[in-house]
């Protein structure tokens, strides 16, 4: 791999360097994120395997998630795998952002993304309880806060939700004011420590279009856990898995998607060989060395996909399916909305009547066949939810 590849400038015309197409990478997306028939998949598992982790921003998302890759879906299913077998779990990591985490995957998030996060966490909230007048030892504020709620959990195998966390933590009992006019509480000690994987989200006291988690220590929740690994093992763990989901990729994909650095994702890409592609518009990107075959198409798809879903959020730069339509379907912060998708591209989004009866709203004409697909899928989707209505604050333009 010559020096100009592996530091992202630009490849230029270099004829041994494999090309790969808009149309290959929607081929590549509806297969490896099993999204086109034939490609669909059995288990919440194999759904997360197949794009990395789940968004959690939103509980409902989850499930609209698997519900759309999984052959025969079922709301218990994913209950089943978060709080029974524990084989998936939320994990507050890359972007300071909740996901839904194979519980292999754990030990490469906590020693890199998620501690990152826990770290910003840290620094904000010292700074910010000092500046409010709280203590003039911020370190030895949020220390004693993280001590006592850890030790509250420890007589609680079972966990508490957060408002029986700030009644057995009477140091919790805090409001403060950034000097941005923001407000947080006490129980952002949690948030911290969640993110450092001292404590988990365990069972959700809520349906499943809410969040009413119970926290838990990590090793009442989990058990005997596998040791994490170093930051830079975490890191080639995390890039490789995406790799293979979302790539081909750039170096801007993945350092936006890490939520981490141009130096730790070239030596990620430098210590799994990662090959050097071009994508069609020139820019340079990366596959794994044992996936560099050309990846058919699979034929005509639909699908209706939830807020922030993992393969809407992917990359950084989505025009090879996103097209126009980014602030149609995005809202002004970078968050997608619901979308509506045929054949590995967004055609417009999805929202709910009154009655709960989903509609199709589309951003672009498509044809009839691909309409008559999408309104059967709104059918499915309205039976799916039986009457649940989702609310989000993630609503794009297009969805109001």
């Amino acid at each position: 791999m010559i020096a100009s590849e592996r530091s992202g400038a630009a490849i230029g015309h270099d004829d041994t360097v494999r090309t790969v197409t808009d149309a290959e990478r929607r081929a590549r997306l509806a297969v490896r994120h099993a999204l086109a028939p034939g490609f669909q998949v059995g288990s919440p598992e194999a759904v997360t395997e197949a794009v990395t982790v789940l968004h959690a921003t939103e509980p409902p998302s989850p499930y609209l998630s698997c519900r759309a890759r999984m052959l025969s879906p079922e709301i218990a299913d994913l209950d089943r795998a978060l709080y029974d077998d524990r084989t998936l779990m939320k994990q507050l990591a890359m972007r300071r952002t909740l996901f839904v985490f194979p519980r292999d995957l754990l030990p490469a998030a906590w020693p890199s993304v998620s501690a990152r996060v826990a770290a910003t966490e840290r620094a904000r909230m010292t700074r910010d309880v000092v500046r409010a007048g709280l203590t003039d030892d911020g370190d030895a504020w949020l220390d004693t806060a993280r001590a006592q709620v850890l030790a509250a959990l420890a007589s609680a195998p079972e966990g508490l939700q957060a408002a029986q966390i700030r009644e057995a933590v009477p140091h919790l009992a805090v409001k403060v004011t950034t000097p941005a006019g923001e407000m947080w509480s006490g129980p952002r000690v949690l948030t911290q420590l969640g993110a450092s994987g001292e404590i988990v989200r365990g069972r959700n006291a809520g349906r499943w279009a809410t969040s009413r988690p119970l926290w838990t220590l990590t090793g009442h929740w989990l058990g005997e856990a596998a040791p994490a690994m170093s930051p830079a093992e975490g890191y080639r763990h995390l890039v490789r898995r995406w790799l293979f989901s979302f790539g081909p990729g750039t170096e801007a994909d993945l350092v936006w998607w890490l939520g981490s650095t141009k130096t730790v994702v070239r030596k990620a890409l430098l210590d799994l060989g990662a090959v050097s592609v071009a994508l069609e518009d020139g820019s340079p990107a990366w596959l794994l060395p044992d996936d560099l075959d050309e990846v058919p198409d699979p034929g005509p798809w639909t699908a209706l996909l939830p807020v922030l879903d993992p393969t809407v959020m992917g990359w950084q730069t989505r025009d090879f399916y996103l097209g126009a339509h980014k602030e149609r379907l995005f809202d002004n912060r970078g968050n997608a909305g619901t979308s509506a998708w045929v054949n590995g591209r967004t055609v417009g989004c999805w929202v709910q009547d009154e009655s709960g009866r989903v509609e199709v709203r589309l951003v672009e004409d498509v044809p009839p066949a691909a309409r008559t697909a999408l309104d059967a899928e709104a059918s499915r989707l309205t039976a799916w939810m039986d009457g649940v209505q989702i609310r989000t604050v993630y609503k794009s333009p297009a969805m109001k």
